[in-house]
Formats: structure tokens, C-alpha cells, sequence
């Protein structure tokens, strides 16, 4: 069958508005919420004339939600009605009044982000995904952002070998909602000055945990960051009326001789070996562990395996001997060691959310020379993806969401692609604003949906 010709199209600019991201106005929604964190940030950092300061963050955080982190893309929306109804902005500010007062305001503006995140949170209450235990997993890591061939300020080598920073993100839940995205220079250990994030981030996490279910709490750390000093700084997060902190931090052996060790359960007619396959045995055990500073009962999962024939097949001069644990203070019959190991393994998923941040959010090179700058940006890039994974959770389920594959939890960029990026026509009429979705747009039940949900809930 021969293919039909195609016609030419006739460019032509209408006489009415449109709008290519009609999802702000899903955006919007939640940050009314926002309004009395913002009216303390505006008395914070008061201006006599010009663009408020709560308009500064609104604004940048539109950007965001677009995945857009370059303060020059704020220039598309001068004079766009509806980016600042959308978002409440009263003045918008230009690409260089947003970096200038971003750059100014830096460190006194990223002080009320954990409030905006937790206020947010804190209303929607979402489903936060607790874990088959009954515990509600907090999964803390840090991550390389590759900033190779800048001269910014804090840009170092990470442990990956590459240049840039090492930001520490804290996701509380199985759903990926992030309470701190704390940027750091990129030659930072992962233990340095963790202390002072888990005494915010634990503290907020008993917070939103008490105010929907009241399930205890797991940290969830890798062995970077294997300390007492941060045992026991969680340990003294556990207080009356706020949910019990339980933690399970991958055990750092360090100078471990392995050997001896594999010698010593050898001689011992106790251990129990499993061969999975030709050429490779474990044994598993628990040992008791105490830690000067508090009493509370300790254990560490051991596991040793050694290898004398490779997965391949291939025959090993030397065995292979691989030691791995795992520190926890969770107890009783639900919690063997496989269980334990099992529990660490669902800490991996947190590698997915890093990723987020930097492809969908376009946050791997950052957009200021200016470290508290970044660190601000890095802040409200938490902030936005809580916004649009609550968008995805209410919106992208159910039998009038867009034909997409059966999944719990819709990636921050499909959000974006379903719900942000709607062409919509503005209209007015009668003394309404009025969002027109096209007759063709396969999202537009799931949109309307969600806005009258959200509007419902006071929103709006």
C-alpha cells in the first residue's frame, strides 16, 4: 500500500494563550500548603521593594520541577501568566536576580527547607512504604556528582575518582520521599559531620512516622559510615512518644585478618557450612557487640564465603575468602541472620533515587560557582522531588491513568513527561481561569482528577 503524501503545515500564532507545562498548576496545589513556612521565610529575609524571597524559592522551584536547574531558563517565563498564577509568584524575578539573590541568601534560605519538606509531608501524609516487619525503613548514603573540569567552590576528588561533590540524601520510606539532600565537597568521608544531619533527619523521620502509623523506625547505613559516635547519636533519638530508631549498618572489617578467622571456624565443630555450588561455601553466625556509651543490646551478622572455583568454573590457586556484617540493634525470632541480610539488601533501591536527582532532575553538574549556592540548590531539588512523587503517586495508578507498565512507584521523570509537560489553552471567562486540555491528551482525566483531589484537600 503506498503511503499516503503528506501535507504541509501552515505555521501561525493564535491570538490566546497557551501554556506547554500545564502540570505547574498540580504544583502549585502543594505549595499553597507551604504558605505559612513561606510568609517565616519572608520575614526572615525581608526586601523593601522587589521580588520577595518566598517568590525566589517558588520560582526556582517551578524550574526544578520541569528538570530544569540552570537559573538562564527562568527567562522563558517573563511575562508568562500562567508560570506565576500557577505558583503564586507575585513578581518574577530575571535569571539575574535569581542568581544574585540565591547567592545572597544562600545560607539563611536553606535553613527552612527541612520545614517545607517536612510541612509538606506532614499534610499529604502519603503512603511512605513501610517495610513487610513493620518497620519504616530511613536509608542514608552519600553519592558522587561528577563536576570534572570546573573551578567551583567545594569540587574535589570523590571516591568514585572523579571531580565533584559527594551530597548526603536521606530517603524515608520504600516510595523514595527525600527528607535532606545535603551537599558536600567532594573530598568529604562519608562519617564527617553525619552527626549533625541525623540529629535533623531522625528527629523529622520520628516525626512523619507519628503522625502516620507510628512504626519504628530503621536506619539504613553502608559501612562508610560504621561508627559509634553515629550508634549513639541515634541511640539518643529514642524518646518518649516518638517512635522507637532501630538501625543496620553494614560492618566495616577493616584490618581483619580473614585467614586466621577462616582457620578458627574451620577448628570449630560448631560451624555450619552450605555449599550453593561446586567450589563455594558459607557459614553465617551472630556475634554480640558492645558499644561504650549505652547499654541497649547489640548484634552483628557475620557471613564468610570462600571460593575455590570461580562462577566460571575456573580452578583458584588460592581460595577466595570474602567477610562481610552487619551491625543491628533488631532482635527476636523475625529477625535471623538471613532476614537481617535480607533487610540490607532493600537498602540498594536507594541507588534509583540518587540517579533521579541526577538525570531526571538534571542535577549531576550544578548551576553556581558559589558552594552555598549549590548547597541551596541541592535543598530545594529535595523539596521538588517530593512534589512530583506525590503527583505520581496519586496520579499515575488507577484505571484513568496513561498506558504505562504495572509498577508501585512511577520514576521522577515519567511524572514529568505524564502529568508536568501537558499543552493546555488559558482561558477566561465569566471571571474564571479556565486550564483547557486538548481532546487528544490521554492524561487529561488522570489531570483533572488530581487537581480536584488536591483542591478539595484545601489546596487551592
Amino acid at each position: 500500500i503506498a503511503a499516503a503524501a503528506m501535507r504541509p503545515f501552515t505555521i501561525k500564532q493564535l491570538p490566546y494563550d497557551l501554556t506547554p507545562v500545564a502540570g505547574l498548576a498540580l504544583v502549585g496545589q502543594h505549595l499553597q500548603r507551604l504558605g505559612p513556612v513561606f510568609k517565616r521565610i519572608d520575614a526572615a529575609l525581608p526586601v523593601r521593594t522587589g521580588v520577595a524571597s518566598s517568590d525566589i524559592v517558588r520560582s526556582y522551584l517551578g524550574l526544578l520541577a520541569q528538570g530544569k536547574s540552570d537559573f538562564d531558563a527562568i527567562e522563558n517565563f517573563r511575562g508568562d501568566t500562567f508560570f506565576k498564577q500557577s505558583l503564586g509568584i507575585g513578581l518574577l524575578p530575571s535569571s539575574a536576580t535569581l542568581r544574585q539573590r540565591m547567592d545572597s541568601g544562600a545560607v539563611q534560605l536553606v535553613e527552612h527547607v527541612p520545614a517545607l519538606i517536612e510541612t509538606l509531608l506532614g499534610a499529604v501524609r502519603p503512603d511512605l512504604g513501610v517495610l513487610p516487619c513493620g518497620w519504616l525503613p530511613l536509608d542514608i548514603d552519600v553519592f558522587p556528582m561528577d563536576n570534572s573540569g570546573t573551578a567551583k567552590e567545594g569540587v574535589g576528588r570523590t571516591y568514585t575518582g572523579v571531580d565533584g561533590y559527594c551530597p548526603l540524601a536521606a530517603y524515608l520510606g520504600t516510595q523514595g520521599y527525600c527528607l535532606e539532600l545535603a551537599l558536600r565537597p567532594g573530598v568529604q568521608h562519608s562519617a564527617s559531620g553525619t552527626q549533625l544531619d541525623l540529629k535533623r533527619i531522625v528527629p523529622m523521620a520520628q516525626r512523619l512516622s507519628a503522625g502516620g502509623g507510628k512504626a519504628p523506625i530503621l536506619v539504613r547505613l553502608d559501612a562508610g559510615f560504621d561508627s559509634a559516635d553515629l550508634m549513639r547519636e541515634m541511640a539518643a533519638c529514642n524518646s518518649a512518644g516518638l517512635p522507637r530508631v532501630d538501625w543496620l549498618i553494614k560492618w566495616n572489617p577493616r584490618k581483619t585478618e580473614v585467614a586466621t578467622l577462616a582457620a578458627l571456624l574451620d577448628a570449630n565443630q560448631a560451624t555450619r557450612w552450605q555449599h550453593p555450588r561446586a567450589g563455594k561455601r558459607v557459614t553465617v553466625w551472630d556475634e554480640q557487640v558492645r558499644i561504650e556509651g549505652f547499654e541497649r543490646p547489640m548484634r552483628r551478622v557475620m557471613r564468610l564465603t570462600e571460593r575455590t572455583i570461580d562462577a566460571k568454573g575456573q580452578l583458584l590457586i588460592e581460595p577466595q575468602w570474602v567477610l562481610e556484617g552487619w551491625s543491628t540493634t533488631l532482635a527476636g525470632r523475625q529477625f535471623d541472620a538471613q532476614a537481617i541480610i535480607t533487610l540490607y539488601e532493600g537498602h540498594g533501591a536507594h541507588e534509583q533515587f540518587h540517579s533521579e536527582f541526577k538525570t531526571d532532575l538534571d542535577l549531576e553538574r550544578l548551576p553556581s560557582g558559589k558552594f552555598d549556592t549549590n548547597a541551596l540548590v541541592c535543598a530545594l531539588a529535595a523539596l521538588a522531588m517530593n512534589i512530583l512523587r506525590l503527583l505520581g503517586q496519586a496520579g499515575l495508578h488507577g484505571p484513568d491513568a496513561p498506558v504505562r507498565h504495572e509498577a508501585k512507584r512511577r520514576r521522577i521523570k515519567t511524572v514529568m513527561q505524564e502529568l508536568i509537560y501537558r499543552a493546555a489553552r488559558l482561558i477566561d471567562h465569566g471571571r474564571r481561569r479556565i486550564l483547557g486540555l486538548g481532546a487528544n491528551d490521554r492524561s487529561a482525566q488522570a489531570f483533572a482528577r488530581l487537581h480536584g483531589q488536591l483542591a478539595l484537600a484545601g489546596c487551592g
